[in-house]
């Protein structure tokens, strides 16, 4: 069964701060990835078409496929983990989400849907209209 992951996404102000943290992390490593120090317990329900849904500004806006989990131990001997992404960033509709820490399960159905493709997203928006617009069903 599919399940993803929500997650804030800590230092960004927009999709753009997202898109150039992981532009970086495409440079120097050649691949996309998030750091966790927990290991999630449903790995096999993430790798089974689960995706990370970024929260910034609290609002869901992207989500981004998980294509890997890699535990790892770090220099200083705790345990982490990679959690490999796929580096498409989908936009989604609006979903508001109080502050909270780590990440939490997202369940599918409550899982916001991606936001129509031809439709421009501008991130200079006031928050008031897009939510307003996102309400009528035209974001």
């Amino acid at each position: 069964m599919t399940i993803h992951l929500v997650k804030l996404c800590v230092g960004a102000d927009s999709i753009d701060d997202l898109v150039q943290w992981q532009n970086h992390l495409q440079t120097t490593y050649q691949r996309v990835f998030h750091t966790t120090r927990m290991l999630p317990k449903r790995q096999a329900d993430l790798l089974a078409g689960g995706s990370i849904y970024w929260v910034i500004k609290r609002q869901i806006r992207v989500r981004q496929r998980i294509e890997d989990i890699e535990p790892f131990v770090d220099g200083a001997g705790i345990s982490r983990c990679h959690l490999h992404l796929d580096p498409q960033i989908v936009p989604t509709r609006l979903q508001a989400r109080r502050p909270f820490q780590g990440w939490r399960y997202l369940q599918p159905a409550d899982a916001p849907p991606d936001a129509p493709s031809n439709i421009e997203i501008d991130e200079d928006m006031p928050e008031g209209l897009r939510e307003e617009l996102t309400e009528l069903g035209l974001l």
